[in-house]
């Protein structure tokens, strides 16, 4: 019997990030459209983000998270990253983060990408569940995270800041029943 291979499909794979992702990494990690759903309010520095590269374990467990480079298999091109953040692993859950660049988004290479780390996160590293915080008014990202089985099961009022004043954020959650 074949062994399922848990990060790969038809169209794309994910893969750790390499000291060569350091350029497409950097022109993510510093554009301001992504500011705002993460934590970070300072731009990265080359220094910094080779720093990362070269200290990551890549280990979920060790690094309490998981940085992936979502590949397409034609052309072999970065088309964004995926992320599993804040493990823990006493309750086995964890965060979920996307980011595709804007000239792949709309063909279907996010929910690929969520799939693949849904089925590699709760099927191969047996977690229990994955969760998102998602800005309501992100109406693409709840239909991926909707998509690929998460459920919304809360709303965080007024949970992020932007230039405009605070967001609310949908809570979502894909959980393996016991």
């Amino acid at each position: 019997m074949m062994q399922k291979s848990y990060l790969t499909n038809e169209r794309i794979y994910l893969r750790a990030v390499e000291p060569e992702d350091l350029e497409i990494f950097y022109q993510m990690e510093n554009d301001p459209a992504f500011w705002e759903i993460s934590n970070f309010t300072v731009p990265y520095s080359r220094y910094v983000l080779t720093q990362y590269i070269e200290n990551s374990a890549n280990d979920m467990f060790a690094d309490k998270q998981l940085r992936l480079m979502i590949m397409r298999h034609s052309d072999h091109k970065v088309l964004g990253t995926i992320d599993i953040t804040d493990f823990i692993p006493l309750h086995l859950r964890a965060a979920v983060g996307i980011a595709l660049l804007e000239e792949y988004r709309g063909n279907g290479y996010a929910k690929d990408a969520l799939s693949l780390l849904c089925d590699y996160a709760l099927g191969f590293l047996r977690m229990k569940q994955l969760y998102a915080h998602i800005p309501v008014d992100n109406k693409g990202s709840l239909n991926l995270f909707t998509n690929c089985g998460f459920q919304a099961c809360g709303t965080m009022i007024e949970w992020l800041r932007t230039g405009e004043g605070y967001k609310d954020v949908v809570m979502m959650q894909k959980v393996v029943r016991s």
